[in-house]
């Protein structure tokens, strides 16, 4: 275990890839142990905080606001200080933050608290996606993101279902502290295991002149903006279902919530058998095929939600199947495009691991205020962002991902 806390000092890690993995999936899966967990106990919060609907739901854009921000920070600290410092720093905050917003006496305290634990999430999923660059070429980067995405999954899989019955025997607070658990688990956990990855750090990385250039020419990668724009689009339409499905199969279809949160499982098993898939294509076909093959099942699944949509089929099949494909697909495409995205970068990989995700929170932004214009009197609106997301994909698969070569 090395103690030099400069990057620059140490040796590249010596991990095995099966270490390697479980350090990328735990950090990622921070992610949705931090939005998914405490959602059923929204309700609850609300009414012993005495606030509103729509305060209690800050809870959850704060935290998303502030780690896409936070991203475009902590890509270039962990450029140059390397992702060990990065890690044992953001989270000890993450830890200390989660057990704030249980302890929180009012909204705004929990509101605070959670901006904070945004930022100090970002550290966290930044590092783990830059790992992957420090560790793999891209083609088995894209090989290890599968498989710490299928782990990623079941935490998905289990975080509602989870959160719900934590929230029905312990009460709103254990589903904030359970998170600082995790946190606190994942601190050990790196700071027993994991060894610096990133063999010599940036000292200009953080320089400003240095960080604008840095942004610029990456923007200006024909690699970098494929697989961002790929990234994006498939996200999209992911936060279209998390931003939708509660009030198209709740209140729309009459579906309990038992009945709903046994949908989202469905939805992230689906997601996993993609992320098998995609190791299995990607050893027989390689990276860009596994791409046209999983954004055809992204266009499929989502116009087939937009038409039964539009012909005003009420049923639940009629959302489930078309969400379970996406689904699928997105497990495809999203460990090619996340080692992509980082690939032509190894020296830069914390600062294209930032601002790719930035990206991403942006896109999740947008989605959110056009899916709230839209009104909520259909499943229309849910089904079209869904629709619109797989046309994306596939468009990018096609006409961009070609253009960059084909990783060796």
């Amino acid at each position: 275990m090395s103690s030099v806390p400069a990057a620059s000092a140490v040796a590249p890690s010596t991990a095995s890839p099966a270490l390697a993995v479980t350090t990328i999936t735990l950090l990622l899966g921070l992610a949705p142990i931090s939005t998914d967990l405490y959602l059923p106990a929204l309700p609850s919060l609300q009414g012993r905080l005495g606030t509103d609907a729509a305060s209690a739901q800050l809870t959850l854009s704060v935290l998303i606001v502030c780690f896409g921000l936070g991203q475009l920070v902590c890509g270039p600290l962990a450029d140059r200080f390397g992702r060990r410092p990065l890690l044992l720093g953001g989270l000890s905050l993450y830890t200390v933050a989660g057990l704030l917003c249980a302890a929180a006496s009012g909204i705004e305290a929990l509101i605070g608290w959670r901006a904070v634990q945004g930022l100090a999430l970002a550290a966290a999923v930044t590092c783990g996606r830059s790992i992957v660059r420090d560790l793999f070429a891209p083609h088995e980067g894209a090989r290890a993101m599968s498989s710490a995405f299928a782990g990623l999954g079941v935490i998905a899989m289990l975080g509602p279902i989870s959160g719900g019955l934590l929230a029905q025997a312990c009460g709103w607070r254990a589903t904030l502290a359970a998170p600082a658990l995790c946190g606190a688990l994942t601190l050990l956990f790196v700071a027993l295991k994991f060894d610096e990855s990133l063999p010599v750090g940036d000292p200009s990385a953080t320089h400003p002149a240095r960080l604008l250039r840095n942004w610029r020419e990456l923007l200006a990668h024909p690699a970098f903006r494929a697989w961002t724009a790929l990234l994006c689009a498939g996200w999209g339409g992911v936060f279209s279902v998390l931003a939708g499905s509660a009030f198209v199969y709740i209140d729309l279809l009459g579906m309990s919530r038992v009945g709903y949160g046994a949908v989202l499982s469905a939805s992230a098993a689906s997601y996993i058998a993609g992320t098998m898939a995609c190791r299995r294509l990607l050893g027989r076909h390689g990276l860009h095929a596994t791409v046209r093959r999983g954004a055809a099942c992204a266009l499929v699944g989502g116009l087939a939600m937009a038409a039964l949509a539009w012909a005003d089929v009420r049923a639940a099949w009629a959302v489930a199947l078309p969400q379970w494909l996406f689904a699928f697909s997105y497990g495809v495409v999203q460990p090619c495009a996340q080692a992509g995205v980082v690939g032509p970068f190894p020296e830069r990989a914390g600062t294209a691991a930032s601002l790719s995700g930035f990206a991403m929170m942006a896109v999740a932004f947008v989605v959110g205020i056009v899916l709230g214009r839209a009104g909520a009197t259909t499943a229309l609106p849910m089904a079209l962002g869904v629709g619109a997301a797989g046309v994306l994909v596939m468009a990018v698969a096609l006409a961009l991902v070609p253009r960059i070569g084909e990783p060796r």
